[in-house]
């Protein structure tokens, strides 16, 4: 029998789609912090099958958007005293801004190199963003 032990102030990022955890885990960084930190991989879940989860023995910022563009499923349950305090449901984010580059070679923001682009939300069920200076679409990667 698997056991962890339950957080007494942090995170738990929950219903990550199985096999995404560990993208999730190296991109906050988590394989490199002092504290506690446990991913959990294809834990049985009703609603979904399996899922990944992420425990956090820590507060940290976090990156909404971010989280959200890799994994629009993801909830985020926020521990204080080992007890759930609050629970954020996250969604695709309808626009982000300095988290992607745009592909398109010839736009501006690739030949200026150009920080910080906004891409907005075009079509949610495709997962579709589109650039703010050429309107090339982006696709983030699912799983």
């Amino acid at each position: 029998m698997l056991k962890v032990d339950s957080i007494k102030k942090g995170i738990v990022i929950d219903h990550i789609t199985a096999g995404m955890g560990y993208e999730i885990f190296t991109e906050l960084k988590l394989d490199e912090v002092e504290y506690t930190t446990a991913l959990i991989r294809n834990v049985s879940s009703r609603k979904y099958g399996k899922k990944d989860l992420i425990k956090i023995d820590n507060v940290v910022d976090l990156d909404l958007d971010m989280l959200g563009l890799l994994d629009p499923n993801i909830t985020l349950v926020i521990i204080e005293g080992e007890k759930v305090v609050d629970k954020i449901k996250l969604s695709l984010p309808n626009e982000v801004k300095g988290i992607l580059n745009c592909k398109n070679p010839r736009c501006v923001s690739t030949i200026e190199h150009i920080d910080d682009i906004t891409f907005y939300l075009a079509n949610e069920e495709n997962r579709e963003y589109r650039c703010e200076y050429c309107d090339a679409p982006y696709y983030p990667k699912r799983k």
